[in-house]
């Protein structure tokens, strides 16, 4: 989903991903190692268990790096275990546990001067505030979240499917002003009720659901002494719930007219409870937007040429991140987002559908806009910015060549993506600057992609992509910018199937061939002008892979 979604998955005016585990699930292990510029180490393993009707899927990753500036350094080890159980015709069982370790330097924003003299340095002292080495800058985070799903088939027409799931989140945030440590526990559940009917060249379905979430969260900010608390300064207890209910219907017309109707309602409830200020009071927030509907109707012209048309309206309430920003200010006095959005897309195939292309325009009103700010330290605040106004296109090509005899070539894919975005402020007055009719920081206002994979029968294969962004303002008032840049990837390996059972596949590449002088994951809106973190240069990298996999049928 390319805009709201909330008819079926609560609040967000974004879009959506689903991600599908076991689609090519396929009992076997594996093994990739990767290393390569700024002491790069990267391990990934993985291992499928079971039967068809029984499968269990683990898999570990361990990344680390020196970084490319100073302070950078990171390190990270994810663990997953998920499983798939059929318990009968009518029921299935399906549970998953993510775990996260990891560690990161922060380096901190530049100024322009200093981002030109060295751009691999970190953030300077300066103004009476450390320098970020000086603070050991960094954050430490764990992570564990586990749920499983329960899909039962009533009978031929009617299905369930319930989630639970419970989360903790550990953070140690040492920054240049504090000390942050956040502990986060919070569960939640969703059922869902599908009816599915077929009347002749008719098909119906409605699905109705609720969702829940809850949260019981404590902030405790100190000062930073050497990258270790000091004097505590606030104590915050926050509490948050969010209820949602939904309801969405889908027709299909003699496979060639696809109308979805749906509408939500979304409820939040956020408290915070400073137990350093007293008397101790507590402050609160309740943020319920009105029904939210999205209608989408698709309609295949033919069985090549297909045209979309969508209107949804989204809504969402500020995050914690947002209420509660590193600045330590509450911030319940802040609106919760909503607008609406309208997108059409026309997708055409040619050449038997070996060719795919795409085109989208879109236009977003977005009321009560959220804009990040940042003050001299470089913690974080929020604001609303009254309206942005989002219009743009996106145009996609993709095109797969399977030569008919493949004595030489297996397959060559070419894939080319362009967008266009037009974001302005609408009336937005802060304090006496005026920033209406603003470009919106942040985003570049075209990009380009391109992507050709070609491998041959030999083994040997070649992967190269291509991007490009226009430069980009950093602050509202639009008198900053970062540079437009450049990024050429190559990647070149060979890899071959052995006894159709196991798989090796070396290879070696480079990031950024052009050697582009780039900044990426800028501070927008800060203070001081420290608005740029400068991103690698030229590195390259070499990695091994191996597979092995049990035939289904042993």
């Amino acid at each position: 989903f390319k805009g709201p979604a909330g008819s079926l998955y609560g609040a967000g005016t974004g879009g959506l991903v689903l991600i599908n585990n076991f689609d090519n699930w396929q009992p076997g292990a594996s093994l990739e190692y990767v290393t390569g510029s700024y002491n790069l180490q990267n391990i990934f393993a993985s291992s499928s268990l079971g039967k068809e009707n029984n499968r269990y899927h683990l898999t570990y990753a361990h990344n680390e790096s020196n970084g490319y500036r100073v302070q950078s350094r990171m390190r990270r080890d994810n663990f997953t275990w998920q499983s798939k159980l059929k318990v009968s015709e009518k029921e299935e069982l399906s549970g998953s546990i993510l775990v996260t370790d990891m560690y990161y330097q922060t380096p901190g924003a530049l100024t322009l001067t200093e981002y030109n003299n060295n751009p691999r340095a970190a953030r300077p002292a300066a103004g009476g505030l450390p320098s970020a080495v000086d603070a050991k800058a960094s954050i430490k985070q764990k992570n564990i979240i586990a749920g499983f799903t329960n899909k039962y088939k009533i009978n031929k027409h009617v299905n369930n499917s319930t989630t639970f799931y419970g989360a903790y989140s550990q953070v140690k945030n040492a920054a240049i002003r504090n000390y942050e440590k956040r502990k986060e526990p919070h569960f939640g559940g969703r059922s869902i009720f599908t009816y599915k009917k077929q009347i002749e060249k008719t098909g119906w379905q409605w699905v109705a659901g609720a969702e829940f979430q809850r949260g019981n969260f404590n902030t405790q900010v100190s000062d930073n002494r050497n990258g270790n608390p000091d004097t505590l300064r606030t104590n915050d207890e926050i509490y948050t719930k969010t209820y949602n209910i939904f309801v969405q219907g889908d027709v299909t017309v003699k496979d060639e007219w696809f109308v979805t109707a749906g509408l939500s309602l979304t409820k939040t409830k956020v408290s915070i409870e400073r137990l350093t200020s007293f008397p101790v009071t507590i402050q609160s927030r309740s943020y319920r937007n009105e029904l939210a509907p999205r209608i989408s109707l698709l309609r295949k012209m033919n069985k090549d040429f297909v045209l979309l048309a969508t209107v949804s309206r989204g809504f969402a309430p500020p995050t914690i991140a947002e209420l509660l920003p590193s600045t330590g200010v509450i911030s319940t006095d802040l609106e919760a987002e909503q607008g609406w959005n309208y997108e059409v897309t026309a997708r055409y195939y040619l050449f038997k559908r070996r060719m795919q292309l795409e085109a989208t325009g879109f236009y977003f009103r977005l009321n009560e806009a959220l804009v990040q700010r940042r003050d001299l330290s470089g913690a974080d605040f929020f604001v609303n910015a009254g309206d942005v106004k989002q219009k743009g296109m996106e145009l996609h090509a993709d095109y797969t060549y399977l030569p008919v005899n493949r004595r030489a070539i297996d397959y060559l894919l070419l894939r080319a993506a362009f967008s266009y975005n037009h974001f302005r402020y609408g009336s937005f007055i802060r304090g006496i600057n005026d920033f209406s009719g603003k470009t919106v920081p942040s985003v570049p206002a075209n990009t380009f992609s391109l992507l050709a994979d070609v491998h041959f029968n030999n083994g040997i294969y070649s992967q190269a992509t291509y991007y490009s962004a226009s430069r980009i303002f950093l602050n509202d008032a639009n008198t900053a910018s970062a540079n437009a840049y450049h990024l050429l990837g190559w990647r070149l390996g060979w890899k071959k199937d052995l006894k159709q059972r196991y798989r090796l596949n070396f290879y070696a590449g480079a990031d950024n061939l052009l050697d582009e002088k780039y900044s990426l994951g800028n501070d927008i809106n800060a203070a001081a002008n420290r608005f740029y973190n400068a991103a690698p240069r030229r590195n390259y990298y070499v990695g091994v892979y191996f597979q092995w996999r049990k035939n289904l049928s042993e």
